[in-house]
């Protein structure tokens, strides 16, 4: 197969296989999901599902939020990890937005990025589940399978980003980065992994990793 034919094998399987994909992560809104994403980092979307509820029903909003001190929204956040960092970020973007944004979250990368504990990921995130504004948020499902597939060199998310970008119609990102993220989990996890049901990198996959799959099983 050429380039451009994987390409478009694994957007049509993505399709056959979740012609409908929900968000991970529960929110009702952009400041919810802004605030679930920061939670999620180096956590599971499970956990963050288990805490955001306990956090929302006192603060779902900056004004409430802000009320709250750092030490509360901490004891709060604990079981996510990171904590001491992450409640010292939503306290402070929640006052921001208050102060710079009439309490409304910016549908703006530049303006997401400035917020204390938001990076290019989270920033992604937002701007496409939120606003449905073309992005491509790279989580460590995304950069595998782009390595997998042979799509990119696994150097790091940010050229795992471009090649993505690169690689798939923009009209396609927001739904295909989430139909990757569920295809990783299922079907391509980094532990006990079963390339036999991995149908996208048993057809396409590079060339290397397929060998080392079978030299470990022997």
């Amino acid at each position: 197969m050429t380039k451009e034919e994987k390409v478009q094998f694994a957007i049509n399987k993505l399709n056959e296989l979740y012609p409908e994909v929900p968000i991970p992560l529960d929110h009702k809104d952009p400041y919810t999901l802004l605030i679930a994403v920061l939670l999620s980092a180096q956590s599971t979307d499970v956990r963050v599902n288990q805490i955001t509820p306990l956090l929302f029903a006192i603060a779902d909003n900056p004004y409430d939020m802000v009320k709250l001190s750092v030490e509360e929204i901490r004891e709060i956040i604990k079981p996510v990890g990171l904590s001491p960092m992450k409640s010292k970020g939503i306290h402070g973007l929640s006052q921001i937005l208050i102060d710079k944004y009439s309490g409304r979250v910016p549908a703006e990368f530049d303006a997401l990025e400035s917020l204390p504990a938001v990076g290019h990921k989270t920033a992604s995130v937002v701007m496409s589940q939120a606003f449905q504004i073309p992005a491509f948020p790279v989580d460590t499902h995304i950069h595998r399978l782009m390595y997998r597939w042979g799509f990119s060199n696994g150097k790091n998310v940010v050229q795992t980003e471009k090649d993505a970008k690169r690689l798939f119609p923009k009209d396609l990102w927001n739904k295909l980065h989430l139909q990757m993220i569920w295809y990783g989990r299922q079907f391509s996890p980094a532990r006990g992994w079963d390339l036999e049901k991995d149908i996208i990198t048993k057809t396409i996959g590079r060339k290397s990793v397929i060998e080392s799959y079978y030299k470990g099983k022997k």
